[in-house]
């Protein structure tokens, strides 16, 4: 049994997925509180479902990629089951996990998307590193950028970690509405860094805070 959020079917706004149809589930409940989190509804508000109803309610989209998503889909034991029914009936699945719970029993075949919290979260004292000793060719690596110092330490923690080619993808992301995207671009050209600038595409499409999108 899993408390799901929500479920809908939408534009992937993030990852090298960005502008793909994609279904998005929702899990509720989180154990991080990032300071520019834009899902708190996600914290508490869910109903009960079986993982039969979960993939029941996918299938209706007929959408080949899913999203698995939070709150924090890791604190719930029955989304290891979830993904792998999805992969079984033939879904791209990607999981978005906030970098501070374990990885290592994540179906093989599921792309993993590991955000690592910088300073001004507020929760990086939290990050498992562990977890990117064991990225794959296929996994994607993101930091949400709130400043120059969030900047540095994603700087840092990409050399120190050697991410450049040991994952599909290092993202960067600037906090929306916060930190402007022209200066963490002029950041990353200055410092030729290996990275993919992420400027969460939904945000532009709809608004910040339309839910269901």
């Amino acid at each position: 049994m899993l408390t799901i959020n929500e479920i809908f079917h939408s534009i992937q706004g993030e990852s090298t997925h960005t502008g793909r149809p994609c279904v998005f589930v929702r899990l509720t409940a989180c154990d991080l509180r990032c300071s520019w989190c834009d899902t708190p509804y996600a914290f508490y508000e869910g109903r009960k479902m079986s993982i039969d109803q979960v993939l029941f309610d996918v299938a209706a989209f007929e959408c080949p990629v899913v999203e698995i998503t939070g709150g924090e889909p890791l604190l719930q034991p029955d989304v290891y089951p979830l993904m792998r029914g999805l992969l079984d009936r033939g879904h791209t699945v990607l999981l978005e996990t906030g970098g501070h719970r374990s990885v290592a029993q994540v179906p093989s075949g599921v792309i993993r998307i590991i955000d690592v919290k910088c300073p001004a979260s507020g929760e990086s004292a939290k990050n498992d590193w562990s977890n990117l000793d064991l990225l794959t060719p296929r996994d994607e690596v993101k930091f949400v950028v709130q400043d120059r110092q969030d900047y540095e330490f994603a700087k840092d923690v990409i050399t120190r970690h050697a991410l450049e080619g040991r994952c599909a993808a290092i993202l960067i992301s600037p906090v929306h509405g916060v930190l402007p995207g022209k200066d963490l671009a002029a950041w990353i050209l200055e410092d030729r860094l290996p990275v993919r600038l992420q400027l969460q595409a939904h945000k532009y499409i709809w608004s910040a805070d339309a839910r269901g999108v």
